[in-house]
């Protein structure tokens, strides 16, 4: 699934490749997976559009076209973006193609079909948009403006950060990274932090997604429809050894979501099963 740091590295792609072209022709609009919330049909309004800007919020991300239209895309578990030239074969589950004035197209994949791709005058119309908390690397979010956001949140740690409506961009597998980095059980609730142990978390998950970006930005290139995870220090690396101290990372199941940890360098009671 796409996080923050692969969604601002494909913007930051975007911004120097696409943005300043022009949509010439628009293919494969999947409507189960584009959804159009204007009037008229989608592949009208995008054709001859010219691309003017590359915007993310949270994992939300936002491509502005010339009129006041944007196109707003949730990844979710599967989406990925593709820019390629057109005689590359195309992806059977391939639900959006716009052909550019460079000649390259980008197209929109979806294995699950999980995704979306909004097109709208208005971004707060986009399902879940407006729910959202402050985007998790906004310099506004500072370390008491994240304390104050916290204490409304008594769940797991993990779920908090996790949960869109507390920061955004954060998912399952970087709440595993900040976490394991902040040395903080996943499944401490919040009352149980203390102080330090929440300036812990909040330093975590600003050097956590910023050392991220860095490294995708680094590694990715032109191919932002690759997901690049090895250099994950836990998540992932079940009864692999912890790089810290060599104990195997543990793995646990619930909510069909998989938690990796250190038992060792992230002690907790352990209530669920693996």
């Amino acid at each position: 699934m796409p996080e923050l740091p692969d969604i601002e590295v494909i913007r930051e792609f975007l911004a120097a490749r696409v943005v300043g072209q022009n949509i010439v022709s628009v293919e494969h609009v999947g409507t189960l997976v584009v959804r159009n919330l204007m009037p008229g049909d989608a592949g009208g309004l995008l054709d001859g559009r010219r691309l003017t800007a590359a915007g993310r919020y949270g994992k939300f991300l936002l491509l502005a076209l010339d009129g006041g239209i944007w196109l707003v895309i949730n990844f979710m578990l599967s989406g990925r973006l593709m820019y390629c030239p057109a005689i590359t074969r195309m992806g059977q589950r391939t639900f959006l193609v716009l052909n550019l004035s460079s000649g390259q197209q980008l197209r929109y994949t979806d294995a699950t079909q999980m995704g979306k791709v909004y097109l709208t005058d208005d971004v707060a119309r986009v399902p879940t948009y407006r729910e959202q908390g402050p985007d998790a690397l906004d310099p506004a979010v500072t370390l008491d403006v994240f304390r104050e956001r916290l204490r409304r949140h008594p769940g797991e740690i993990k779920s908090t950060l996790t949960n869109q409506a507390f920061v955004a961009g954060i998912g399952n597998a970087y709440a595993d990274e900040i976490l394991f980095r902040a040395r903080i059980y996943p499944f401490r609730r919040r009352p149980e932090l203390s102080a330090a142990d929440v300036e812990q978390v909040y330093v975590a998950m600003r050097e956590v997604l910023g050392e991220a970006i860095d490294e995708l930005r680094r590694r990715i290139g032109s191919n932002i429809h690759e997901e690049i995870r090895d250099f994950l220090k836990v998540h992932g690396k079940a009864n692999q050894p912890c790089p810290r101290c060599g104990t195997p990372i543990s793995q646990v199941s619930a909510n069909q979501r998989i938690t990796n940890f250190c038992r060792t360098c992230q002690p907790g009671t352990l209530i669920r099963q693996t």
